[in-house]
């Protein structure tokens, strides 16, 4: 977490389990067994770790020189289920010394 593109990975993997969760836990509860203070906290908590993501991701574009592609691959993940651990395993993969390999 010492370089912008450490702090991002792991937003970014906060951001996206937060994401789950809202969808795979506290939704369904809030619809299915009634209590939507699920939602509210989970919402609050992943609203959080969003801008946070966005905020790093800028700061990593901006220091990393990233493309506009890279820019929005990494916008559109952050909408998508699993999007953010997808583009995290494209950035190790394609970064090898992001793991130290």
């Amino acid at each position: 977490m010492r370089t912008p593109l450490g702090r991002f990975r792991l937003i970014s993997l906060a951001e996206g389990a937060s994401f789950l969760l809202l969808l795979g836990i506290a939704m369904p509860l809030k619809y299915l067994a009634g209590m939507p203070m699920a939602v509210t906290v989970t919402g609050w908590i992943h609203g959080i770790l969003f801008v946070l993501y966005f905020a790093a991701l800028v700061h990593v574009w901006w220091v990393h020189r990233w493309s506009f592609g890279r820019l929005l691959g990494a916008a559109v993940a952050s909408v998508l289920p699993f999007g953010t651990f997808v583009f995290d395993a494209r950035l190790r993969r394609e970064q090898p010394e992001i793991t130290g390999s």
